[in-house]
This record gives structure tokens, C-alpha cells and sequence, in this order.
């Protein structure tokens, strides 16, 4: 796919853009040659948008968050955050970021650790406040390196919600963390976008895009390929899936019928995916001994497979 299928901006359509990224280009020097890491990347996200940015692996995710952090410069392109650049941004303790590793000393306290980083900025918010965001409060006087994977995780949390930022910009957040962890990190997340704040946030758990983003971006090669809510890119992955128990199901048979793509047998269950479902039901309840019939429409990891697979 060579073009982005985008529909209207979600969220504050008047506000001003606080990520403008305009054809972003970045090559990278191979073993074999040359590598296209952003190839022409166009990106607009407003304040008060929850924007999953969601890809492959290799398709350039990492590599665009380095541009809105000024860790890497683009070849060509212009990146602007808050009308300015990035790193005035980043100075002006407007942007923050939580990435999957790195800046922790073991030996220190959840607390002091805390502490430490907010002696850094002119205007910290209390220690105690972001420690209670981050759901955090209760470990502050843990060494670092006692905490689980899913702790550490939110300390770097807090440590982003020291400056108050405006941006929000997270790789792989909730990494480590266990269901209930990562369901009050969403919600503390959700609550301050009521308020203004912009998160961007990279994820390989599909259902966190689905259930907490405003706007799924899908990135491949270094292009966008599709931008618009969770039902509106689900809906670019045509056709539904009918399934069925159905023991031994007869999948030469079922593969014939018109418009389907694909079987799957799981079990007891047959899985057909295609794009005329009621000829599968019909086929499905008057020709085999199937029950507990199922019709459901494709869901936010079918979207992702279609417009970023090799097919």
C-alpha cells in the first residue's frame, strides 16, 4: 500500500497541532546498503489526543519517536512539537517520555530516585503526587532493583510526570506489568488527556490501542497506511469470520465456497474468514452437523495483519 487511508482528525479539531511531522525521511547505513528507516512520514496530533502509533517491527516506529524526542534528526522533513522544535520542547520541560529501559539506579529508592529527578526541573510536581499517580506510593521505599519489571515501568511513569508535561510520549509502557497494573495506568492516562494532556504511545498489546486510543496510526515501511478511530480501521480489513464447532470439518470444502479467504480448525472449532459470511452460515447449517454458530466482524489485529503484512 504507497498511501495512507486517513479519515478526519478525532478529538479537539481546533486546537493547536502539538506534533507536526511533514515528510520525514531517515536512512540508515546497512550492511548490505543503504536502509529506508521513514520514507516521507506525515503525522498531525492535536492536544487532548490519545494516538496509538502502531507497526511491525522495522517499520520505523522507534526511529520517528527519536525525531519528536530530538535523539535523531531526520534527513529531510521538518519536525515541530508545540510550534517549536523539539528540543527547545524537551527543554522548556513540556515533552516527557516512559521508554522500555534504562536511567534506573538498582540501589536507590523508589522515593529517592523520585526525589533525585525532580531536583532537575525548576517547577516539579510533589513527589508524593506522582508517586500516587503512578500507583507507585505504596513501594517508595523499595530499592529499584527489588521492583518487578512492571514497577519499574511505572517509576519511569513518575519520573515523566515531574515536569507536568504537555506531551506524553511512551514506547512499550505498560512492558511487565500485570492486568490490574496496567488497567490504572490507562486510566490515570485517559484522565489526564480530559485535562490536555497529548499522549503518543507505541504498543505491541493490540487490545490497549483498541480499548484506550483516540486514533490508531498504522505505520509500515515508514509510511502511514491508515489514521482514524479503532472502528475505522478495523473496517479496512474487509470481510468477517464464521465459526463454528464443527469436528474434522471438511476444509477442502469450505475453502471452495465463493469469497472465502481462509480456514482455521482449532480444536473443535472451524474458522472460516471471507468475505460473504452468509454463504458459510448456510453452507455451514444446512450441509454439516455444526453448532454454536458464530458471525463476528475482524478485529483490531486482523486490520493490523492486512495493511501491514507483506501481502
Amino acid at each position: 500500500m504507497t498511501s495512507a487511508q486517513t479519515f478526519g482528525p478525532v478529538g479537539k479539531l481546533a486546537a493547536a497541532p502539538v506534533i507536526e511531522l511533514r515528510g520525514l525521511s531517515k536512512t540508515f547505513r546497512g550492511v548490505t546498503g543503504p536502509v529506508r528507516a521513514i520514507d516521507g512520514l506525515d503525522l498531525t496530533v492535536t492536544a487532548g489526543e490519545v494516538v496509538a502509533f502502531l507497526g511491525p517491527n522495522g517499520a520505523g516506529k522507534s526511529t520517528t519517536i527519536d525525531m519528536v524526542l530530538a535523539l535523531q534528526r531526520p534527513d529531510a522533513g521538518d519536525v515541530r512539537i508545540l510550534g517549536g522544535s523539539p528540543g527547545d520542547a524537551i527543554a522548556a520541560g513540556r515533552v516527557s517520555a516512559v521508554l522500555q529501559s534504562g536511567g534506573l539506579l538498582p540501589e536507590v529508592s523508589v522515593a529517592d530516585t523520585v526525589r533525585m529527578v525532580a531536583a532537575l526541573h525548576s517547577r516539579p510536581r510533589p513527589v508524593r503526587e506522582v508517586l500516587v499517580r503512578a500507583g507507585i506510593d505504596a513501594i517508595a521505599d523499595r530499592p529499584v532493583g527489588k521492583c518487578s519489571g512492571g514497577e519499574q515501568q511505572r517509576l519511569r511513569f513518575a519520573l515523566a510526570l515531574l515536569p507536568d508535561p504537555d506531551l506524553l510520549v511512551l514506547d512499550e509502557p505498560t512492558t511487565g506489568m500485570d492486568v490490574e497494573g496496567r488497567r490504572r495506568f490507562w486510566d490515570a492516562l485517559r484522565a489526564d488527556a480530559r485535562h490536555g494532556r497529548t499522549i503518543l504511545f507505541a504498543t505491541h498489546y493490540l487490545d490497549e490501542a483498541d480499548a484506550y486510543a483516540d486514533r490508531i496510526v498504522l505505520i509500515r515501511e515508514g509510511r502511514v497506511v491508515a489514521d482514524g478511530s479503532a472502528a475505522e480501521v478495523k473496517n479496512l480489513a474487509a470481510g468477517r469470520t464464521v465459526s463454528a464447532t464443527l469436528p474434522g470439518a471438511d476444509q477442502v470444502r469450505l475453502s471452495a465456497i465463493a469469497g472465502v479467504d481462509r480456514v482455521e480448525q482449532r480444536g473443535d472449532r472451524i474458522l472460516v474468514h471471507g468475505n460473504d459470511s452468509d454463504a458459510v452460515a448456510r453452507y455451514l447449517l444446512t450441509a454439516t452437523p455444526a453448532v454454536d454458530l458464530e458471525v463476528s466482524g475482524h478485529n483490531l489485529e486482523d486490520a493490523f495483519l492486512a495493511l501491514t503484512g507483506d501481502h
